[in-house]
């Protein structure tokens, strides 16, 4: 709206701040992805929840094959499980790099972390690969069965993290770290983390108390 005055005068009224307004309105789509994204960290849950549940129950039905305790190299599991603890530790100073704009930092801790989950996908690779050469597949028991389900879902969810990881490197290194590259970092540290303490639960669980047991 506007008041004409004689001569080249007039009176504007003052418009909305549009960067302002664009602002907001980009703050509160990041907060409805992240929303978005817990619902489905939430789902994940319950899956891995109802694989757990599922493993147990089968644990202890061998078909007269072989135990976990027979077959399980808990050492190796162990290096296994270091890897990928370590490549949480990594992304965590990745994160801490990206706050502080530093792409080139980013970057490297994000290269070190996707070889340390490549490294633990190698390991449980060859695990498999180890035990079905022994005629221990999945098709052996109930137990093997469960075995191969619940480990090789969470394989299954780290090697997706790592492919989004190889994404996510060559975005930053290609665009930096404006732009929706923070969000997508945000939401991959989210999803690795959670693969992390989901495998604590497997190493507890499947092969530790397997072990002994």
């Amino acid at each position: 709206m506007s008041i004409d005055l004689p001569g080249d005068y007039s009176l504007t009224a003052p418009k909305p701040d549009a960067h302002a307004h664009g602002h907001h309105d980009h703050a509160e789509a990041d907060s409805r992805t992240v929303f978005g994204f817990w619902i489905y960290i939430m789902t994940d849950c319950i899956l891995f929840a109802s694989i757990f549940a599922a493993f147990v129950v089968l644990r202890n039905n061998t078909a007269g094959g072989p135990t976990g305790k027979e077959i399980f190299d808990l050492p190796y599991v162990l290096k296994e499980t270091m890897a990928l603890l370590f490549s949480s530790v990594t992304y965590g100073f990745a994160m801490l790099a990206a706050y502080k704009n530093d792409r080139s930092r980013t970057l490297l801790w994000l290269v070190i972390t996707f070889l340390l989950g490549a490294t633990f996908i190698g390991m449980e690779i060859h695990e498999f690969y180890g035990l079905v050469a022994a005629g221990h597949g999945p098709d052996q028991s109930a137990f093997l069965s469960g075995f191969f389900t619940l480990v090789g879902t969470h394989g299954t969810h780290v090697t997706f993290g790592l492919i989004w990881m190889a994404t996510m490197i060559f975005q930053v290194a290609k665009n930096g770290l404006g732009g929706s590259a923070m969000r997508r970092l945000t939401l991959l540290s989210l999803f690795w983390h959670f693969l992390d303490i989901v495998w604590i639960g497997v190493f507890t669980v499947v092969y530790l108390t397997g072990s002994v047991f």
